[in-house]
């Protein structure tokens, strides 16, 4: 990724400021009171130190949309082993890696030709869900019933890379399934409440690599975007790059890096859910002219059946529902369609369905 290609370049008002604000604002919450413990097990969820775990997250969710875990009980050698495993992919020459190319027909594995808002990022990616197989619908199209398997596709090399991947999967899912709970409870929900939405869940994991960029003043690693499912846990290295854009101001902030982190963001979905107490927020990722950067996201997103609309619970005759129900799947393959094309039309937003 040498030369800048166009497709590449920002429009002026979406370029990045190369001295951003700092953030330190973004909450760092540790996770240490649920260590352990499953989020629907009652007398733990009964708690003081759990219900203020829960008022705590669920303030950093109405203020920011995002925040830090420490002490989220995900073993070391599991996040150490996955990013090695990552570093020897992406350090193989484009034919190797294109061997797991993706492609309208199999959307997993690796890419590099991703577009945010209609321009390229600057970055590859190896993609693989967290179900295997995973159910989704057949086709995008209302009233079409049907559903088809999405299967992962692994490289031959690196060899450990496919049980790397496996192991971090379901330490990270163990982990989302603690923030939901806290989440729901932050609500006033029962800690379970969303689980069922999650039988045949539709989440994936991704591995990030942004090379070093000769116009970081230009480009982007990821432009300007929400993410359109419930829940995200990044892992990000030391180099940084992150911003988010701050809710009070609509300033872009950098998320400093902290060792031993996971970067927590409530999506769409949960906006939906909550009818908007909290709210989905706009990041987007910088790259750099001297350092390769590495980041991995885990989507925790639910069973392509669901219906999602705000919840009974959190809706009255002085809170209506915010949103017209719409479908996960759906909603899902139309946004996974859309990336192996330039579209002429926005990409489908959750704004469609406000009412």
């Amino acid at each position: 990724m040498g030369e800048v290609d166009p497709a590449f370049i920002q429009d002026v008002e979406h370029r990045p400021k190369l001295a951003a604000t700092q953030a330190e604002g973004i909450p760092l919450v540790d996770l240490a009171a649920v260590t352990g413990y499953s989020p629907s097990d009652g007398a733990v969820a009964a708690s003081a130190a759990i219900k203020g775990l829960a008022a705590e997250i669920g303030e950093a969710c109405k203020k920011w949309g995002f925040f830090a875990v420490v002490n989220h009980g995900v073993a070391a050698e599991k996040r150490e082993r996955i990013w090695r495993e990552a570093r020897e992919f992406f350090g193989q020459g484009l034919d190797e890696k294109k061997k797991v190319r993706r492609d309208e027909k199999k959307v997993l594995g690796y890419y590099e030709t991703e577009h945010t808002k209609n321009v390229r990022d600057w970055k590859e990616v190896f993609d693989f869900t967290v179900q295997e197989p995973t159910l989704v619908p057949a086709s995008h199209e209302d009233g079409e019933e049907g559903v088809i398997e999405w299967t992962n596709q692994w490289p031959e090399y690196p060899p450990g890379l496919r049980e790397a991947c496996e192991e971090y999967a379901q330490e990270l899912e163990k982990l989302a399934y603690k923030l939901t709970g806290l989440i729901a409870q932050s609500l006033s929900l029962p800690a379970s409440r969303f689980d069922e939405f999650y039988k045949d869940q539709t989440s994936f994991v991704r591995l990030n690599h942004y090379p070093p960029c000769p116009t970081p003043h230009l480009a982007l690693g990821v432009g300007r975007h929400k993410d359109s499912g419930a829940l995200t846990i990044l892992a990000q290295d030391n180099v940084g790059g992150l911003e988010v854009k701050r809710k009070s101001d609509g300033e872009w902030v950098q998320v400093k890096p902290i060792p031993d982190a996971f970067i927590i963001n409530v999506g769409d979905i949960i906006q939906v859910w909550s009818n908007e107490t909290y709210e989905s927020v706009e990041h987007r990722v910088m790259v750099n002219s001297e350092k390769e950067r590495f980041s991995i996201p885990f989507f925790f997103n639910p069973s392509h059946y669901t219906m999602v609309q705000p919840l009974k619970e959190l809706t009255d005759e002085h809170n209506p529902p915010k949103y017209r129900p719409y479908n996960w799947g759906k909603f899902l393959v139309t946004r996974k369609a859309s990336n192996f094309k330039k579209l002429d039309v926005e990409n489908l937003q959750i704004y469609h369905f406000r009412i």
